[in-house]
């Protein structure tokens, strides 16, 4: 009977701390919903990835939002924050930092890059050539810089928002699948409906909510939420459908390049945290639906398809509607 208690306790415990998630989700939720309208399901999952500890992609046409969106997010949080605006003339110190000789001292001293912060907006990313790309891969997988044979970790929480036009090929250069596999959601922001424009109208006509967004979240709540959701229980036979779902990517014929297993676990962890988000301590099947696509889709090259996203996103609709989700058993 003890022991029943304590479990009892336990969960309650566990409920709470989950709850805290969810609430710490609502809060910078409604605060980005003053400056963004209409997208509450892409922000759950948005904050989902930041929670997973993971990069965001956000490809869509120009004035959608996209980098409307990043400064909303980063602004709800009370943590550092830096703009870097991509262009085929950057180079890679710009991005991570170098070390520069000071006559005075004899000697180098290191001028810290843009990476050094907590929230990193790269815009339009595609434009900076793969040279630049290629200085994000160690930030954004091992979360370090490596300069003249001293690495130098980044503070955490570090994540990276990029933001890339699909449509403008001039002057831009598409990311490696190196590259792309390091950002674990990839999102559109699509156009508004016609309510949702007439909302954004009301709402911009007279000022620019950006300006006077506050910070509702301390880099604290996140740390701790980072550290909590990955206690979040996945079943045997959810562990089972991810790698079914990601494994039936790579045995299809027309596919050039599957689901890496780092695509795999992206998909696992990210699942933990929207669960979390959702306000509970369990993954289930409609957690991995929802975010099959977004983690997925962007990870896998059709033949004969390369760099057509609609394509890729149909794909992995068709796996979804092929590999049978687990159902709970009734005794």
């Amino acid at each position: 009977m003890v022991y029943f208690c304590q479990q009892i306790s336990y969960l309650k415990v566990i409920r709470m701390e989950y709850g805290d998630i969810a609430g710490l989700a609502r809060k910078i939720r409604e605060n980005i919903e003053k400056v963004i309208v209409g997208k509450g399901e892409k922000i759950d999952l948005i904050l989902s990835a930041v929670i997973a500890g993971g990069h965001i992609l956000l490809e869509d046409v120009p004035g959608t939002g996209k980098t409307v969106l990043a400064r909303s997010l980063a602004r709800s949080l009370q943590c550092g924050f830096s703009r870097l605006q991509f262009t085929p003339d950057l180079l890679p110190a710009d991005v991570t930092g170098m070390s520069v000789y000071q006559p005075a001292k004899g000697e180098f001293h290191f001028v810290p890059g843009p990476v050094f912060t907590n929230i990193l907006l790269a815009d339009e990313i595609n434009r900076a050539t793969p040279r630049t790309q290629s200085a994000l891969l160690e930030c954004m997988e091992e979360k370090q810089v490596t300069e003249g044979g001293v690495t130098r970790p980044l503070d955490a929480p570090f994540f990276v928002i990029a933001t890339q036009n699909p449509v403008e090929t001039q002057g831009t250069f598409p990311l490696p699948e190196a590259q792309l596999d390091r950002f674990l959601i990839q999102l559109s922001m699509g156009y508004p409906e016609k309510e949702e424009a007439l909302r954004i109208m009301e709402r911009f006509i007279r000022s620019a909510p950006l300006n006077d967004l506050q910070p509702v979240a301390e880099k604290e709540e996140l740390t701790e939420a980072q550290a909590l959701f990955s206690s979040c229980e996945v079943s045997a036979p959810i562990m089972r459908y991810i790698a079914a779902l990601c494994e039936e990517t790579r045995n299809r014929e027309r596919t050039m390049l599957g689901v890496s297993p780092r695509g795999m676990l992206a998909l696992l962890r990210v699942s933990q945290a929207f669960a979390a988000v959702r306000g509970r301590a369990y993954v289930i099947p409609d957690d991995v639906k929802a975010l099959a696509v977004p983690v997925m889709a962007h990870r896998v090259i059709l033949r004969g398809l390369y760099g057509k996203a609609g394509e890729n996103e149909a794909f992995i609709r068709e796996i979804l509607d092929k590999v049978p989700a687990p159902t709970e058993e009734v005794k």
